[in-house]
């Protein structure tokens, strides 16, 4: 019986884990609010009634969707910018969270409409802040760490400052690599403005 009932869980965890890869697909390509359960379950490869035994609404699988990819690239950033040990070494600390920030354009795709959602609405409004937060805390805590570098910009007002304005720089440069779709350039960009923020302009980009 209770080799039976792990069978069932393990089934019902990939199931949503097929759900999800789906709903991103689908979401990219068509936006969240063009798509529908149905297409979603033809993607997937599963009828309504696997849709409804994960999630209750649509809204609910592009929460899930959204926590468990932002809990990713959280952990990603957190992981590129522990690399170093104790000495913060920027350049190299730049290419990587660089990559893992501008790893998946889909992903930004995703992302924007999770933010065009979260404007209307409190809940979703809470996820994205705390995606956010955790991404801040995650630069900030690094930089309170760091041995031997380089002064921020006092413009920045310290370590909280200047995790804001990475994740800020971040924001624009995506809004760029959306509408022109060149990744490279948006990735080249970054480093630039990264490496300024975080060596007062003194560092170049590795």
């Amino acid at each position: 019986m209770e080799e039976t009932a792990k069978r069932v869980t393990r089934r019902r965890v990939r199931t949503r884990a097929r759900l999800l890869d789906a709903a991103f697909e689908v979401f990219a390509v068509k936006g969240f609010g063009r798509v529908s359960i149905e297409e979603i379950c033809e993607a997937a490869g599963y009828s309504r009634g696997a849709f409804y035994s994960n999630f209750a609404t649509l809204d609910e699988l592009f929460f899930a969707l959204y926590r468990e990819r932002a809990d990713l690239i959280a952990s990603q950033v957190a992981e590129a910018l522990a690399q170093d040990g104790p000495d913060l070494d920027v350049p190299a600390s730049v290419d990587r969270v660089t990559e893992v920030l501008l790893l998946d354009v889909d992903w930004l795709l995703v992302k924007t409409d999770f933010l065009v959602h979260a404007a209307r609405d409190a809940e979703v409004a809470r996820a994205l802040l705390d995606h956010r937060t955790r991404l801040r805390e995650a630069i900030a805590d690094r930089l309170r760490r760091a041995r031997g570098h380089t002064a921020l910009p006092a413009v920045l007002g310290g370590v909280d400052g200047a995790a804001h304005a990475v994740v800020a720089a971040y924001d624009g440069v995506t809004t760029q690599l959306l509408l022109d779709k060149d990744v490279e350039t948006a990735r080249g960009w970054l480093k630039q403005l990264l490496t300024a923020l975080l060596t007062d302009g003194g560092g170049t980009p590795g």
